[in-house]
């Protein structure tokens, strides 16, 4: 089995005339966590789109595991195991905690459609998703009412909820945007910690999350991947410190 987990060839968005994403070429290694980084407007996220088919590209090529999954619809590319979170927090308010989890185990019991069955085929689930709940931290939120939830747990409930659905790449979009600090420590340290034994993409904007946990770093400008690597050489690249608008503290002064 290849150490590549995802490929991009060339790959190539256009939307009336304007390239949002720009010959990328793109190499997730497996078990790593892989940042995608850039200003606003790089195309990151149409990049996010494009891998998990909400996005058709206008050319280029999508390989999973050395498959070309190009033209292969979202549902598809999820049942693969390619499963992506999020900017906003995709959880059901008022459903509990645990419900939540137990939504994203239904799958494994191919009961995804079924919502007129009786909630005690589910029960069968809860052992695994107090188990996913514990990974995440929030066995003790299990009865919660999700609405009530401060935002950081709530981001780490997506992310049980991703691992319910069993991925073998996670698509983590800004993962900590709109979290204080506590929160994103939170989170960050969730990431590492469900990082093992599995793969994770990432778009995200906070340089103290990405230098402190990215095995790899690809940055975008334009649409384009303007430099690789890791943190130590992405962030002395002087295109790249030119990108964020020669802010050299923007990428040298967070390493915390």
């Amino acid at each position: 089995m290849s150490d590549i987990i995802l490929e991009t060839r060339d790959l190539t968005r256009e939307f009336k005339g304007f390239v949002a994403v720009n010959q990328v070429n793109l190499q997730v290694q497996r078990g790593h966590i892989h940042a995608l980084i850039g200003p606003n407007g790089a195309g990151k996220t149409t990049c996010f789109n494009l891998l998990t088919k909400f996005l058709a590209p206008s050319s280029g090529q999508i390989l999973f595991n050395g498959r070309d999954i190009t033209m292969v619809k979202p549902a598809q590319i999820a049942r693969m195991g390619i499963i992506r979170s999020f900017q906003i927090s995709a959880v059901f308010p008022h459903l509990t905690v645990l419900e939540n989890v137990r939504i994203g185990l239904q799958r494994n019991l191919g009961t995804s459609f079924h919502f007129w069955k009786s909630e005690a085929t589910l029960n069968q689930l809860n052992e695994r998703a107090m188990q996913l709940l514990d990974e995440v931290g929030l066995s003790g939120f299990a009865d919660s009412v999700t609405v009530d939830l401060p935002y950081g747990r709530k981001r780490a409930l997506e992310i049980a909820t991703t691992l319910a659905m069993e991925p073998e790449l996670m698509l983590l979009d800004e993962p900590t945007q709109g979290m204080g600090h506590e929160d994103v420590k939170r989170v960050t340290d969730l990431i590492k910690k469900v990082s093992q034994g599995r793969t994770i993409l990432m778009v995200e904007h906070n340089m103290n999350v990405v230098s402190g946990i990215s095995d790899r770093i690809s940055v975008l400008q334009r649409g384009a991947i303007l430099a690789e690597g890791d943190y130590a050489t992405v962030s002395k690249n002087p295109q790249v410190l030119e990108a964020y608008m020669g802010s050299a503290d923007v990428l040298e002064g967070t390493h915390s």
